[in-house]
């Protein structure tokens, strides 16, 4: 992984419901090891719970600025990334290989990765994440775009 294009004094919000609890367990001291902060937001096992309850504090952070970017991780990515993108100023992606969590930012400047647990290797994730952290956002004809997101 390269220097990633972030504010690094703030931290990297992740969580995840029960089928993403064994890709979050892993990711976070793979992120760590790379130098960066992370805060948990749960859950914390593999207990059946509901994706919202965890996908709406990780949006919270990247929403008000506490954090500088979220990793959200589900069965199917779509959960997380419909709740997470009920918040103002979030922009959640569902990625499931390295290309398009490069695009996510390249052209959306996506500031939430939701990854599918179920349909990806734990190496994709990791693979995904990296990517996600290191690409810059394009800006020109999508900076256009990225500005009529919001309602």
């Amino acid at each position: 992984m390269h220097a990633p294009l972030f504010d690094l004094t703030k931290p990297l919000a992740i969580g995840s419901d029960h089928a993403g609890f064994e890709y979050k367990q892993a990711l976070i001291p793979w992120l760590q090891e790379r130098g960066l902060q992370v805060k948990d937001y749960g859950t914390y096992s593999t207990e059946s719970v509901d994706y919202p309850d965890f996908a709406h504090p990780v949006a919270g952070a990247v929403e008000t600025g506490e954090a500088a970017l979220g990793i959200l991780i589900c069965g199917s990515a779509n959960g997380v990334a419909i709740t997470a993108n009920k918040h103002r100023g979030v922009r959640a992606a569902i990625a499931w290989e390295d290309a398009i969590a490069s695009l996510a930012r390249q052209h959306n400047n996506a500031n939430v990765l939701c990854i599918p647990a179920r349909f990806v290797t734990l190496d994709t994730a990791k693979s995904m994440t990296g990517l996600f952290l290191e690409t810059p956002f394009e800006g020109g004809r999508h900076q256009n775009r990225v500005d009529k997101i919001a309602c």
